[in-house]
């Protein structure tokens, strides 16, 4: 069972175009802190090594400090506006899918699918959770890295289609200082919202600092809960969301902290331990409720409480030195993760009603009906350690070396209650109260990994690098899921194993082996699946000058396989990306102008879809392909700069997607079915995107001042790679946003005021339909018979005024 509406955060990095417009503040180094220089140039560690942005022949895009504090950036979705490689899928805050350069098949995000194709960093440390990245405030970060393309030689599983790295600002040991700032702000059609945060930097002695951060958000609410009824069909039964009724209720709270410590333990030697938490509250849905195909009205009606806790603690430990005139990193680190969820499920239990009489089976101890409302509580534990030893040659030598080991292991406890209140004993899922049904299940994702690369200068101006990696990946689920057997004779309690090893259908009588897993009634599900591989890469980099380069890249990426919980499905295989691409760099004077030109293939695609009793099932069915275009332009004289980038992707499959997949990929073969012919466009992501900031700065008397304006472009993309459910739900329009800033500083204070999508522009960057599956009414009728139309919308105008004073 599961909802296709965005409201459920659990199962509803970003990416970049070439060398992109990276102005960040420049900041004291402990170790390896962004440095800039007059020209705007920044050191990044994209390459797991200290370079300069320009000379780095990959794709990337480093955004510091000061830069993201200018384009108003507070999490995720805010980033992805200014990567026109990047697109963003979210149903709320704290639980997005990030894509690069148009890999994406509608992952449908589920606890039991596909892990995802963008890995996520902070720091040294890979913090991608099993559905998705995590969405840390952007508060005192020295940059963000972006990586598009195949990451996989130095950052392996779940960097397939490209790598975000978030680098914390490091403890200087060269004085204390610190930061505070406060922002308040409104939303269009909604409520206020507050920004607090702050930060201090305390030398330690002469070889030591402490770095303590701490932030606080309230983001006001703009979704309207509006009143409704709705009458069951079988019972008669009508409920109302009276005691729900609320305007602007989709409000939301962030609060976290980090202190970090460095330990210069001689010349040659650091020591980095950081600790880091953060605490994310919202209530309500973050979705209209369709009323019609371009609907602007921020209204949902929604009959049960809907929220999210979502509350994670990061511990991680870098050592740094030298062996020799070698580099020795080794760095290690723990993150656990905890969300508390509440969803409404009423659409669903009203529709199957309506269209097929369901609600005769949901009664109470007496056999009286019982109102076939239905809502979903659900807690999802995540853990996840890591280990990376690596050694560096040095790096002014012709030949030179990065290679080393690597270990992670990441395991998600799923627990999610489907209730409706006072049904039977007989067809409530044992051990649970009212639950119609339960999924209790423990997913374990391991990997290991040897890599290196080589790189050989053949001359001063051409070198030549290969990496390869050898992994492996050991994967596994168990536990419970499904109905009580009551009520399902085939499903849930019913393929629960007995002691003798038969199933509990075939044996009625027998006895539950004991649970596998703690919180189960009893075990239906115990998989796993593992394999050993290697990927490549090939590049050549011809530097022209100093200040132009143009280089030749061959890399493959990949996605570990996992485990299908249908018993009747054998697990899903891995698959890859090869990316074939010509770039170049190339700096004038002020101007600035960077590109790409690349193909991706993609073989083997995990593509998730909900099958049989609305359970998600992933097939190996599918070959894609990607060509694009990706340009940086930039100017900077004087004052004034202007920043542009724009991404092309022509992203489409190559062969028949079928039901079930077949080495001929023939669909009309008996049992099977043609989903998507070749040629369909793949979802989510437009084929046009793109921006441009344009900043002037000016002497206001003692202080400067600053005015800017920054344009945002998102073309249309399509909700689903099969035709017939993108028919149902309808494409996602293009939209362009405007935002606005002017304000002035000194060496102390800084004041501005801002406004964000200043034309209350209305883009759907997430749609979906809660209906009964493959039963769905007219897109355009929103409540038509058969499902419910959600649109999660990008945040409305935000006018507001922030103050900030160093000291």
């Amino acid at each position: 069972m599961r909802k296709t509406h965005s409201n459920i955060y659990v199962r509803t990095a970003v990416a970049t175009l070439m060398a992109s417009s990276a102005i960040g503040m420049s900041v004291p180094a402990f170790a390896q802190a962004a440095a800039e220089d007059d020209n705007d140039e920044i050191v990044v560690t994209a390459q797991k090594r200290e370079q300069n942005l320009q000379d780095v022949p990959v794709a990337i895009t480093a955004i510091g400090t000061e830069k993201l504090d200018q384009l108003q950036v507070n999490e995720f979705a805010d980033v992805v506006k200014f990567l026109p490689s990047v697109t963003i899928q979210q149903g709320g805050p704290g639980f997005a899918q990030i894509f690069f350069r148009a890999v994406a098949s509608g992952e449908n995000a589920n606890h039991s699918t596909s892990l995802p194709t963008v890995g996520t960093y902070l720091d040294e440390m890979p913090i991608t959770t099993i559905q998705g990245a995590l969405d840390i405030h952007a508060y005192d970060l020295a940059r963000v890295e972006a990586l598009a393309g195949p990451q996989g030689t130095l950052y392996g599983a779940s960097s397939m289609a490209g790598t975000l790295k978030l680098v914390t600002n490091a403890p200087d040991t060269s004085g204390f200082y610190g930061n505070a700032g406060v922002e308040i702000n409104n939303v269009a059609h909604g409520d206020f919202g507050s920004v607090f945060e702050g930060f201090v930097n305390v030398p330690l002695g002469e070889r030591a600092a402490a770095r303590l951060v701490g932030w606080y958000r309230d983001d006001g609410g703009y979704i309207d809960n509006i009143p409704g009824s709705r009458t069951y069909a079988t019972s008669g039964i009508t409920q109302n969301n009276a005691a729900l009724v609320e305007k602007n209720y989709n409000d939301a709270e962030t609060y976290g902290a980090r202190l970090a410590l460095g330990i210069e333990l001689n010349d040659s030697w650091t020591i980095k331990p950081t600790l880091m938490g953060q605490v994310q509250n919202t209530e309500g849905s973050y979705a209209r409720e369709r009323s019609g195909q371009n609907s602007g009205n921020y209204q949902i009606v929604q009959y049960n409480p809907e929220s999210s806790k979502d509350k994670w603690i990061q511990a991680a430990m870098t050592v740094e030195g030298k062996i020799g005139n070698w580099d020795l990193t080794l760095t290690g680190g723990h993150l656990r993760r905890k969300t508390n969820t509440e969803s409404d499920y009423s659409d669903y239990g009203y529709f199957y009603d309506a269209l097929s009489g369901y609600g005769a089976y949901w009664y109470d101890n007496a056999g009286d009906y019982v109102s076939p409302n239905q809502y979903i509580q659900g807690i999802d534990r995540y853990r996840k350690s890591f280990a990376e030893f690596r050694v560096a040659s040095p790096q002014d030598a012709p030949l030179r070396f990065i290679g080393g080991l690597f270990w992670q292991r990441q395991s998600h406890n799923i627990e999610q209650n489907y209730i409706i209140d006072d049904i039977a004993d007989r067809i409530t899922v044992p051990g649970t109260d009212s639950n119609i049904w339960l999924t209790k299940q423990q997913r374990t994702d391991r990997d290991y990994a040897a890599f290196g690369e080589l790189s050989y200068d053949i001359t001063d101006k051409l070198t030549v690098t290969g990496g390869a990696r050898l992994y492996k990946y050991d994967n596994s689920l168990f536990g419970f899921f499904g109905f009580a057997r009551g009520y399902s004779g085939n499903t849930g309690v019913a393929r629960c194993v007995t002691t003798t090893g038969a199933l509990f259908r075939d044996n009625p009588t027998g006895t539950f082996a004991t649970p596998i897993l703690n919180g189960a009634p009893c075990t239906n599900v115990d998989k796993s699946t593992s394999d050993t591989d290697a990927i490549y890469k090939l590049n050549a980099t011809y530097k022209i000058n100093d200040d132009a380069l143009v280089y030749a890249t061959w890399s493959r990426g990949f996605r570990p396989g996992g485990v299908n919980r249908r018993g009747t499905l054998p697990p899903y295989g891995p698959d890859e990306l090869d990316n074939y691409e010509l770039g170049w760099k190339t700096t004038f004077g002020g101007f600035r102008f960077n590109g790409a030109v690349y193909q991706l293939d993609w073989n083997n695609i995990q593509l998730s879809f909900l099958g049989a009793n609305g359970l998600s099932e992933v097939r190996n069915a599918g070959i894609a392909r990607i060509r694009g275009v990706e340009l940086d332009l930039g100017y900077r004289q004087g004052g004034f700069s202007i920043n542009a980038g724009l991404s092309y992707n022509d992203a489409e499959i190559r062969r028949d997607f079928c039901l079930v997949a077949n080495a001929a990929f023939d669909c009309t073969t008996p049992g099977n079915a043609l989903l998507a012919p070749a040629g369909s466009r793949l979802p989510v992501t437009p084929k046009i995107k793109g921006n441009v900031v344009a900043r002037y700065e000016f002497p206001v008397s003692d202080w400067n001042g600053h005015v800017q304006l920054a344009a945002n472009h998102t073309g249309s993309r399509r909700s689903d790679l099969r035709p017939a459910q993108a028919a149902i739900k309808g494409g996602l329009a293009s939209y362009t946003t405007v935002d606005f800033s002017f304000g002035v500083k000194n060496d102390m204070w800084s004041i501005e005021a801002f406004a964000t999508n200043v034309f209350d522009e209305i883009g759907v960057i997430n749609t979906g339909v809660s209906c009964v599956e493959t039963i769905c009414g007219d897109p355009s009728g929103g409540t038509a018979l058969g499902g419910t139309f959600y649109d999660t919308l990008i945040k409305p105008r935000i006018i507001g005024l922030k103050f900030s004073r160093d000291f």
